[in-house]
């Protein structure tokens, strides 16, 4: 399997911006973003991605759990440019309790880098 993005798309759309860079200038094999039904509305993007709907006034076991249960499969690169603190821990405790290994990838002024 090859590499893979999470990313949260939260409901501010300045940083949207940024994820859709990742998304455009990157090889990725599978794509998950995690967002609601506005957010799946507004993104505009040309790759297939997972879509993770989350309600981010659910408790944050719902969404751990609805995070956890939709991973992608391969080396996972985290984005949580955009977001809320909520679903971030949400989405760093499902990856540590599936027990998948992943980097933060993030674009710089140097470029794309990975942590």
């Amino acid at each position: 399997m090859g590499n893979s993005l999470i990313a949260v798309l939260g409901i501010g759309k300045g940083t949207w911006g940024h994820v859709k860079r990742l998304i455009d200038e990157n090889p990725f094999d599978e794509i998950a973003l995690i967002s609601n039904e506005w957010g799946k509305e507004n993104f505009k993007m040309d790759k297939p991605a997972k879509w993770i709907m989350v309600n981010n006034r659910a408790g944050f076991d719902v969404i751990k759990e609805e995070i956890k249960k939709n991973l992608p499969g391969g080396k996972i690169k985290v984005s949580i440019i955009s977001g809320s603190g909520k679903e971030h821990l949400a989405l760093l405790a499902a990856l540590k309790e599936a027990g998948v290994e992943y980097e933060f990838i993030v674009i710089t002024g140097e470029g794309v880098k990975t942590f």
